[in-house]
């Protein structure tokens, strides 16, 4: 999909799909103003329809001429109340109604509202990223038939470099969405290895891969301890951005990478949703597709490193019983009260093997805890960290973004339900406050020198039905705020 701006007026624009935003209230005086022909004709059909251009209301009309063949008006509601991710929304929702056309589409929307860069990139990444359909796993898909070319009709010339961070950013949201879309018998730990080191011949990363035997070199008794469960090989996966010119900031970004979680010995049942437990490596997804991102983006003066522990947590005669207790490579014993709290065990060697590298910050990423949703539904993720311009740089970044994301708090009280009679730690707290204890886990695998930040993806990787940019399934959750982020600390001094 190619995205442009077109200096055409609405009335001289040719195209097959034309989406107008429109604002609630003086809906006539609006067609007047738009200078489109066939004038009697919509404010007939409006009326007809009812159609009061409510937010996230749309009405469609095939239109007697021939360019273009269909007319989408999406309501913005009052022109005060209108924020840029209602432009998001807006245009995500006008665009599914497009679906089944093809040729040009074009979108005129009250850009002067806006800072044109952003305005650009919000929209254009909203339309590509909510026509994204995965057709891979179908045997002979239904004809998927959308725009080949979006025009954002009559905005200032100056949003046009924003133009060239769309599609490599979708493009990374893109991949981040297959990896967790794909059936866990297609992504194991090897093939999510492969796939990232395919990135890293396309995209000029360093890649590093490793095994079983390397892992137990390095002491990591935690991540190889839920992987022994599984007849499939751990895979420690390692990729490195280097700018051309100086470095002034190392970054670290850590994904959670369960390729599949059946619980363990404490399996999960009855809501658990066992068949979707695929998901759990959403974080490892939003790291590997922010890696291909900005490796295309290649922004200036940072070196990043995007670390994924992969492996199952599966049952056999091997597997980690609940109340083993394992060493991680920091040398913290830890009692496994509950082999379904894996992810977290597997982020320990992790987060140890990223503090090694000295970086200026570490994120990491995990589909962790049912708490977590609980607490803040499907499109909201938590945010732990105790260093406060940490969270206030994820934070902008999140936002400019449009993924919702909230800061918790890290109790520090809250770390006494971790404690054991045998270890040095639990890796389980009570059931009350269990997002926070699991951010007091991992806490103590992070050396208390280097910024940390731990989010939460665990209701955000996955969307029941469409929604906003995200089309129902995989959402790609991380990959725009981990990009974000990390494109901001271009102009930071180490």
């Amino acid at each position: 999909m190619e995205i442009t701006l077109s200096s055409a007026g609405l009335k001289d624009w040719d195209g097959s799909v034309l989406i107008i935003g429109i604002f609630e209230g003086e809906l006539e005086k609006q067609i007047q103003s738009f200078a489109l022909p066939y004038k009697s004709y919509l404010n007939h059909r409006i009326k007809e329809q009812n159609f009061n251009a409510k937010v996230g209301e749309i009405t469609c009309f095939d239109l007697p001429e021939n360019s273009p063949r269909k007319l989408i008006l999406v309501g913005l509601g009052e022109a005060k109340d209108l924020l840029i991710n209602d432009l998001r929304n807006a245009a995500a929702l006008s665009a599914r109604a497009s679906v089944g056309n093809n040729g040009k589409l074009g979108i005129y929307f009250p850009w002067d509202l806006f800072e044109p860069e952003s305005a650009t990139k919000a929209v254009g990444e909203a339309i590509r990223l909510a026509l994204f359909k995965d057709l891979r796993f179908k045997s002979n898909p239904d004809p998927f038939l959308k725009a080949d070319v979006v025009e954002l009709i009559g905005i200032n010339k100056s949003a046009e470099k924003s133009l060239s961070t769309i599609s490599p950013i979708c493009s990374g949201v893109e991949l981040a969405r297959e990896l967790v879309g794909a059936p866990p018998n297609s992504i194991t730990p090897t093939t999510l290895a492969e796939a990232a080191v395919q990135i890293s011949k396309e995209y000029s990363l360093e890649a590093k891969v490793l095994n079983k035997e390397e892992c137990e070199a390095k002491g990591m008794g935690a991540y190889l301890a839920v992987a022994q469960g599984s007849d499939l090989e751990p895979k420690f996966i390692h990729l490195i951005y280097k700018t051309k010119g100086p470095i002034k900031r190392r970054l670290a970004m850590v994904g959670k990478g369960l390729t599949f979680d059946s619980g363990g010995y404490n399996l999960k049942v009855g809501a658990a949703q066992i068949d979707m437990m695929k998901f759990d490596m959403g974080g490892s997804a939003a790291v590997i597709g922010a890696a291909r991102a900005i490796a295309e983006l290649q922004p200036a003066n940072i070196e990043v490193h995007f670390i994924v522990a992969a492996c199952e947590n599966m049952i056999n005669g091997s597997a980690v019983h609940p109340g083993d207790i394992v060493k991680a490579s920091n040398g913290k014993t830890i009692e496994i009260n509950n082999t379904d709290a894996e992810g977290r065990l597997t982020l320990a060697d992790a987060l140890v093997y990223a503090c090694a590298l000295e970086p200026d910050a570490i994120v990491d990423l995990a589909t962790l805890t049912g708490a977590c949703v609980i607490a803040l539904g499907d499109e909201i993720a938590g945010l732990w960290t105790e260093n406060d311009q940490l969270a206030a740089e994820l934070i902008n970044a999140a936002n400019d973004s449009g993924e919702g994301i909230w800061r918790m708090p890290l109790q520090r009280s809250y770390k006494e339900g971790l404690k054991s009679m045998l270890a040095d730690i639990k890796n389980t707290g009570p059931r009350a406050g269990g997002s926070i204890t699991a951010g007091l886990f991992l806490q103590e695998f992070v050396q208390k020198s280097i910024p940390w930040a731990h989010i939460d993806i665990a209701g955000t990787v996955w969307a029941e039905k469409d929604r906003g940019l995200d089309p129902a399934g995989a959402t790609g959750y991380g990959v725009r705020t981990l990009v974000k982020w990390a494109c901001d600390q271009e102009n930071k001094s180490g």
